[in-house]
């Protein structure tokens, strides 16, 4: 007597290595069908809006398609020396006698400090646009790290305080900081202050959503330990989630600083000061040799906050933290 005889109503099993093929097999079948009409409709709805974005074009995207590559030449310099000579200020034999008009006036960008001592206009500007990254963040880290013990659901005083908390966060990173800087340059004139402003509302909500999930994640043991002997919830927070969260923190925080050094960048086009206004400049008067002087520094910018950024959180967290563990 088999299992089959004893329960009736039990389905029975294939009985055969063939049977369990050709159940497999449908059903991958089954699974192509569906990936194949899943894809054809990406495919159709793609087609279709290139389509529709290409005939409201003014310019009509596809016809000037093959223009690209005429756009992109002049961004090669005619002396690539230039390029160098763009990025320390130095004066260029191309614009002698200002041959050049603005395209070579280089030196008259010099930010002097003392006597012939002099600061390159690029440098300045990027040194701008560092501060505002790193003022944001800090703005960014100090109001999210509350927020974020208030929006936790294990550590909140309260569910109306979390969901409060959760919403106005929610509404921080709502808007892109490119409009939140639109917005500020409007009522307090272009400059860094919009930019700090934007990207450090920004920062907040992001940090804050960051930061909530990690507290979330937290041993509450010694919570529970902690309100075992009567301590405040300010104490349990100082003595029993923030010494857990507070290498993961830091972490977030360093990472969110490479991201608004990119943001603030950008955030210069539209007033908010820094080398990002320069570079829109740079580009709209196809200034080729200025254009990649201030690509070339950028980009060594960031890759020096980044390994910055790698040997401080090592710093913080400990190299333990970051050996293979066996």
């Amino acid at each position: 007597m088999t299992i089959a005889d004893t329960h009736p109503n039990m389905p029975s099993a294939p009985q055969s290595a063939r049977e369990i093929g050709d159940a497999w097999s449908k059903m991958v079948a089954k699974r192509r069908l569906y990936t194949g009409i899943g894809l054809a409709i990406l495919l159709v709805a793609f087609v279709s809006s290139v389509r529709f974005a290409d005939e409201n074009n003014a310019g009509h995207f596809f016809d000037r398609l093959p223009h690209l590559f005429d756009f992109l030449s002049w961004l090669i310099p005619k002396d690539w020396a230039d390029v160098y000579r763009a990025l320390f200020d130095l004066p260029s034999p191309n614009g002698a006698n200002g041959a050049g008009g603005e395209e070579f006036n280089f030196p008259l960008g010099r930010v002097y400090v003392w006597g012939d001592f002099y600061i390159p206009e690029y440098f300045e500007l990027m040194i701008i646009t560092i501060n505002v990254a790193l003022v944001s963040t800090i703005i960014g880290f100090v109001f999210a790290v509350p927020l974020s013990f208030f929006a936790a659901r294990n550590m909140s005083p309260s569910n109306p305080i979390r969901l409060v908390t959760k919403r106005i966060m929610e509404f921080l990173r709502a808007f892109p900081e490119i409009v939140i800087a639109g917005l500020f340059s409007a009522i307090l004139s272009i400059g860094p202050i919009a930019a700090i402003i934007a990207v450090g509302l920004h920062t907040i909500g992001a940090l804050g959503k960051l930061f909530y999930e990690v507290v979330e994640n937290i041993d509450m043991k010694p919570d529970e330990g902690m309100r075992a002997v009567g301590a405040s919830w300010s104490e349990r927070v100082r003595f029993g989630a923030l010494p857990q969260v507070l290498p993961n923190f830091m972490s977030y925080a360093l990472l969110r600083l490479e991201i608004n050094v990119r943001a603030s960048t950008i955030i210069g086009a539209v007033g908010g000061g820094g080398i990002g206004e320069e570079l829109k400049l740079a580009i709209s008067r196809g200034f080729g040799a200025k254009t990649l002087a201030l690509v070339l520094l950028l980009f060594l910018t960031i890759i020096a906050v980044d390994q910055f950024s790698a040997w401080l959180r090592r710093r913080l967290v400990g190299e333990h933290a970051f050996l293979l563990q066996h």
